[in-house]
């Protein structure tokens, strides 16, 4: 089956085919310790009930499975079932297996009230209504309940990003990156202020550097590429060499900073948004 995605699904990121497989193992080196601050964020205390909301392959269910323990519960909703049926193959079997669902952030089949804690890991920026997804989000979420998100702060924060921006720029095109930078949008203000719309309170945001080691360029930069929405645009308009060359492109910008075994340690910056219900 041919890999696609696009963003004109119903989360404004939708990936299919093998992409799914790739995001799991491409993004995953560049969100881990950013999930972790994340879940660190909402004080996840054994027994409470948790929503990774846009959960996509799970990445933050996971670790809120293993913060609430036996006694807790934890919900993954996410609109793609691909990236379900991955999130569900990977569930840990120590506590009680994670609920994942298919349902867009703005029509949640959760009860009122449900939650202690929904976190949400890279997703809002893609919901087409964030007041309406926000707004759902609350109801799901009982009084005294915590949100916590993480969006990417602006491009200039991480270089790695940066020039992954340009290097879609001139590989695919201007439209293609302007596609890209809608990834950019949900500031932290912008979040904030669409929580208080929402029916929730004591919104913060803080922005988050984390240094993060990725494996030699080359070859983790094009497999990262075919993982995202804008790489397959690449793909469809110029082929799998494209991507390859796009990789090197990539590579050759960091490669006065690749240690002796080829990785590279550089800052992503993303920002760190709580509100209370």
């Amino acid at each position: 089956m041919t890999p696609s995605a696009d963003l004109s699904g119903p989360s404004g990121f939708h990936l299919t085919g093998g992409a799914p497989d790739r995001y799991e193992q491409y993004v995953a080196p560049v969100m881990a310790p950013f999930v972790d601050a994340l879940v660190d964020s909402a004080g996840l205390e054994p027994g409470d009930t948790v929503l990774d909301l846009a959960c996509g392959t799970g990445f933050a269910a996971r670790i809120a499975a293993a913060r609430v323990g036996p006694t807790g519960r934890v919900h993954g909703a996410d609109p793609n079932e691909e990236m379900l049926r991955l999130a569900t193959a990977l569930r840990p079997h120590l506590y009680p297996d994670i609920e994942f669902t298919a349902a867009p952030a703005d029509r949640l089949p959760h009860d009122d009230a449900l939650f202690d804690v929904v976190l949400c890991q890279q997703g809002a920026q893609f919901f087409p209504d964030l007041v309406a997804a926000l707004t759902e989000t609350a109801r799901v979420t009982r009084p005294g309940g915590r949100f916590a998100a993480t969006t990417w702060t602006h491009l200039d924060r991480s270089p790695y990003l940066a020039a992954q921006h340009e290097t879609l720029r001139q590989h695919a095109g201007p439209a293609t990156g302007a596609d890209y930078l809608e990834a950019f949008a949900c500031t932290g203000d912008v979040l904030s202020a669409a929580l208080r719309k929402a029916g929730f309170h004591d919104a913060t945001a803080r922005e988050l550097t984390l240094d993060v080691t990725l494996p030699p360029l080359a070859a983790f930069a094009a497999g990262h590429l075919s993982a995202l929405p804008w790489g397959r645009q690449l793909v469809a308009a110029h082929g799998q060499q494209a991507l390859r060359e796009a990789g090197r492109t990539l590579a050759e910008r960091f490669a006065d900073r690749a240690a002796p075994d080829g990785t590279v340690t550089l800052p992503f910056t993303a920002t760190l948004t709580t509100a209370i219900r």
